[in-house]
């Protein structure tokens, strides 16, 4: 099943998310997990979290490959170091530890289309986590791999990508996304808006 994406401004975006319970049924939670993927692909999106298809609990899948793909003389289209791409499931993950210098890139998100604002993040995250087989795991992940689970993991926690943005240019965003949480946007994935059901 792919599922609308919930766009900017509705509230499940800015809700802290709900841990899933151990007795949360073990196929359920491995359909949405496979219907999310399904989901993500369809709309060429490299992470998902939960909140985007509108269930407020801690789940974001990943595949960080096209992150990591080369131009057509072999070299990586991000200029940084990068580890083997991630693909996976992340169940009530919980940050252990951020390192690094914080470096810069620009991101994006399936929830807020057509805009594309600088962040920084920590180049190296330790996480602890569940995967949909309710394993527990504490892993290191580096480079854009780390960058796409820092960006679903603020999904988790409420936060999106422009609330990073600097106060000035925070305002020059406020009619775009006044503009998309009305539905006026373009997206080739079908969206849901708050109060106004799919499209």
């Amino acid at each position: 099943m792919i599922y609308p994406i919930v766009a900017f401004g509705d509230p499940v975006l800015k809700a802290p998310a709900k841990p899933i319970a151990p007795d949360f049924s073990s196929s359920e939670l491995k359909q949405l997990v496979q219907d999310m993927y399904d989901t993500m692909y369809y709309a060429h999106g490299v992470g998902l979290a939960a909140p985007q298809v509108g269930k407020s609990i801690r789940l974001f899948v990943i595949d960080s490959e096209p992150m990591l793909d080369e131009d057509e003389e072999g070299n990586p289209i991000i200029p940084e170091p990068t580890a083997a791409p991630v693909k996976r499931a992340f169940i009530n993950p919980q940050i252990v530890e951020e390192t690094g210098e914080e470096w810069a890139f620009e991101e994006g998100c399936l929830s807020i289309p057509g805009i594309r604002e600088t962040v920084y993040r920590k180049p190296v995250v330790t996480l602890r986590y569940e995967d949909e087989n309710r394993q527990q795991h504490q892993e290191t992940f580096s480079g854009m791999t780390a960058r796409v689970i820092q960006h679903e993991y603020d999904h988790l926690e409420g936060v999106l990508f422009t609330d990073y943005v600097s106060g000035l240019k925070k305002q020059l965003l406020k009619g775009k996304l006044s503009r998309i949480s009305k539905g006026d946007v373009k997206a080739d994935y079908r969206m849901k808006f708050a109060g106004q059901g799919r499209r």
